[in-house]
């Protein structure tokens, strides 16, 4: 019977979240803090531990294409589970580098905004 509760519980929070496509930085923060917060597992995150968990991440997203050359935009030709695949190792690389950056007290939206501006005066647009 606890299985079936358990299908349920991630059924309904699967729509919900299909719902939040335009989800916040800050609002995945909160639900990864809730997260570890309800496990207790904020003791395990140190900023060495969720860095060295999302490299283990990034070489699993890594193992995907591996062997499959160069692909297309969009992906056209992969099978679909093949994409939430990769959608599932990209959410897990995003996730762990959101953590980290929480725990380093760092606030990404700010960082990655900055970053942007810097990388525009120093690689300026061709005017044509």
């Amino acid at each position: 019977m606890e299985g079936l509760e358990n299908k349920k519980q991630a059924a309904a929070m699967e729509k919900e979240e299909k719902k939040e496509a335009d989800i916040s930085l800050k609002e995945l923060s909160r639900r990864l803090q809730d997260f570890a917060d309800e496990r207790d597992w904020e003791q395990y995150h140190s900023p060495r531990n969720l860095l060295l968990a999302m490299v283990g991440e990034v070489g699993e997203l890594s193992e995907i294409f591996m062997w499959r050359g160069e692909v297309p935009k969009g992906l056209p030709n992969w099978e679909e589970a093949d994409k939430e695949h990769l959608g599932e190792e990209l959410s897990d690389v995003l996730l762990y580098l959101i953590r980290l950056s929480d725990m380093c007290g760092i606030d990404l939206g700010d960082a990655a905004t900055k970053k942007i501006v810097k990388n525009a005066v120093k690689y300026p647009a061709k005017n044509n």
